[in-house]
């Protein structure tokens, strides 16, 4: 089975092939449905595939800025990106990518960067599934008591309401984004991009893990603009993050070009699908992907503690991992198609 594993150069080690085009089909798909690189996926997929952490995030902030560009002009057509907003909050995101960064390379010289950046996925992980399904529930209560009312919720209403909070704060300059229906302090959107970018620095994503529910809960975007606005954003902080983790030697160019030719294919059926998909269906679907994800990666922590066990749990955390990116692509896939059917029924009807 030699001919299943390919030489990377660069990192030294070898890699299970098919494993890197699942990832690239797969991610792309869910990248361009839910709005970020899925670097969230990939980094840590890339590490139980056999990439040292620090080559990982490196690798998969290559592949992941030339798939959000694609993905970004794709949602652009639908409307679903405010680049006045995405404009703003690139002061912020390279900034705090560029201090992320630092960190990594600081922690690998204390040789300590796998395990810390393994920790903190998995509390960010689990933090942001938490949120999710949190918001899922207090809308369904919502919707409960108009109904028992004779009444309906607004369509754009959220469960977590934090940004009507946020947005009471009148810092000077004010400024109104009106793709997104917004009007907010500058300074909100930048520090959000700010901490999203020193977090992306640090796990090796786009942003888009911790960027979209931002864009939603903390500035009130509603969830396809958010989807839209945050390809942007990972498109603009992915190309920094390349150039930069290129420079210090820590990208494996030949994984990166795999990953790219699925990730290129897969981020368009993606973005239609958000067309089909909207709202709360797309943020349970997120959730559920988040917590498969935090799993894969406390299994591969499980091995490491415990040597008896490094085997099973490397290959268990491997088969979710593929497994998750698999599932999630095909319930994505399928819904377009049921979509763009249902779709070409009803014009065909109205003639």
């Amino acid at each position: 089975m030699e001919w299943l594993y390919i030489l990377m150069p660069i990192a030294g080690v070898k890699i299970f092939w098919p494993g890197l085009v699942i990832l690239g089909v797969g991610v792309g798909i869910i990248g361009g449905f839910f709005g970020m690189g899925g670097a969230w996926m990939v980094t840590p997929g890339l590490n139980i595939l056999g990439f040292p952490m620090a080559f990982a995030i490196g690798t998969d902030i290559a592949h992941m800025a030339g798939k959000s560009l694609i993905a970004t002009m794709r949602h652009g057509k639908f409307g679903n990106v405010d680049y006045k907003l995405g404009v703003i909050m690139i002061v912020g995101t390279v900034g705090g990518f560029e201090v992320g960064a630092q960190m990594v390379m600081w922690l690998e010289r204390l040789g300590s960067v796998d395990k810390v950046v393994r920790y903190i996925y998995l509390i960010l992980l689990f933090l942001i599934a938490w949120m999710v399904f949190h918001d899922v529930n207090k809308r369904r209560m919502k919707e409960k008591a108009a109904k028992a009312a004779g009444q309906e919720v607004d369509a754009l209403a959220t469960g977590i309401e934090w940004h009507k909070t946020l947005h009471k704060i009148k810092i000077p300059p004010m400024v109104h984004l009106h793709v997104a229906g917004i009007y907010c302090s500058a300074w909100l959107p930048i520090l959000v991009s700010f901490l999203t970018g020193w977090l992306a620095g640090i796990l090796g994503i786009g942003g888009g893990l911790i960027r979209m529910p931002a864009l939603i809960y903390l500035l009130g975007c509603p969830t396809h603009v958010a989807v839209g606005t945050d390809l942007f954003e990972v498109m603009i902080s992915g190309l920094y993050g390349a150039a930069s983790f290129t420079f210090k030697g820590r990208t494996e160019l030949v994984a990166a070009i795999v990953m790219l030719c699925g990730a290129s294919i897969g981020a368009q059926v993606g973005t239609v699908a958000t067309k089909y998909i909207k709202g709360y269906g797309i943020r349970i679907a997120f959730g559920l992907a988040v917590v498969g994800c935090a799993v894969s990666i406390a299994m591969k922590m499980l091995g490491s503690a415990y040597k008896e066990l490094y085997k099973a749990m490397d290959i268990a955390s491997t088969v979710l991992i593929l497994g998750l990116v698999a599932s999630m692509s095909i319930y994505i896939a399928v819904k377009m198609v049921q979509g763009a059917k249902a779709e070409l029924a009803a014009k065909k009807a109205a003639n």
